[in-house]
C-alpha cells in the first residue's frame, strides 16, 4: 500500500527535500505552504500522516495540530527550527506523535515517518498475538479494533499513546523504564529523548483526566512509570 503524506512548510526548498526523500521511499506526497492551506489539503487528500512545520507565520503548526485533533487522530510529525524543546514538547502534548529538528537528515526523517506508519499498519499483526481486550479498573483497550475507552467513554489516542497504554495493560504490575516505554511505542530502535516520553505520558494523563480519571499512570521516582488503578476520581 502506498502511504499518502502531507508536507506542510512555508519553505519551498524544505518541501522539495522532503518530497524527493519520501517519493524515493515510494510514498505519495501532497504539499501545503501555510497552515490554512494545510487544513484544506488535509480535508481533500486524507493523508496517512502529516509532516508539519511549527514555525509558520500567522496560522502556525501548533494551531493546525489543534484544529486537526478536533476531528482526527492522523499521525503528526513536527518539524522545528528552534534550538530549545519548548515547542516540541508542547506539540507532543497537544497531539503530535514525534518531532525532527531542522536542519535534519532526509534519511532520518523518512525513518521516523516509517516508524509511525508501521505502528499503524502493524496493528492487525500485533492483534494476532493477543486479540483479547485488555482492562484495568474502568480502562479498557481492544487491540484488534484499536479502541480505547474509560468508563464507557471513547478515548482519542495517537498511535504512540495507544501503544504505550497497551504495553502498560499487557503487564499491569510492571514498573516500566523510559527505555521500555520507548521500545513499546517506537520501532526500528529509533531513539527519542526522555522529554518526549514524558510528554506522551502527560498527554495520556490529560486525556484520562478529561474523563475523570486521575490515576491512570503512576510515577515511580528514580525508576519509571507503572499502571495505576484506572478508577473514577473520588
Amino acid at each position: 500500500m502506498t502511504h499518502r503524506i502531507l508536507i506542510v512548510d512555508d519553505d519551498l526548498h524544505i518541501r522539495e527535500v522532503i518530497r524527493v526523500a519520501l517519493k524515493k521511499a515510494g510514498m505519495t506526497v501532497f504539499e501545503a505552504r501555510d497552515g490554512k492551506e494545510a487544513l484544506t489539503r488535509f480535508a481533500a487528500d486524507k493523508p496517512d500522516l502529516i509532516i508539519l512545520d511549527i514555525g509558520m507565520p500567522e496560522f502556525d503548526g501548533l494551531d493546525v495540530c489543534r484544529e486537526i485533533r478536533k476531528t482526527s487522530d492522523v499521525p503528526i510529525l513536527f518539524l522545528s527550527a528552534r534550538d530549545d524543546e519548548i515547542d516540541r514538547v508542547l506539540g507532543l502534548e497537544i497531539g503530535g506523535d514525534d518531532y525532527v529538528t531542522k536542519p535534519f537528515s532526509p534519511r532520518e526523517l523518512v525513518a521516523r515517518v516509517n516508524v509511525i506508519l508501521r505502528r499503524i499498519t502493524s496493528r492487525g499483526q500485533d492483534a494476532k498475538a493477543s486479540t483479547a481486550p485488555l482492562s484495568q479498573g474502568k480502562l479498557s483497550v481492544d487491540p484488534a479494533q484499536h479502541i480505547a475507552e474509560f468508563a464507557g467513554k471513547p478515548l482519542r489516542l495517537t498511535a504512540i499513546e495507544f501503544g504505550i497504554l497497551r504495553a502498560f495493560l499487557t503487564r499491569p504490575t510492571l514498573v516500566f523504564s523510559r527505555e521500555q516505554i520507548m521500545s513499546a511505542a517506537y520501532q526500528l530502535n529509533i531513539q527519542v529523548s526522555d522529554r518526549t516520553i514524558d510528554s506522551h505520558i502527560r498527554n495520556i494523563r490529560a486525556k484520562l483526566s478529561a474523563v475523570n480519571c486521575d490515576n491512570v499512570i503512576e510515577t515511580i521516582h528514580g525508576v519509571g512509570f507503572k499502571l495505576g488503578r484506572c478508577e473514577l476520581q473520588a
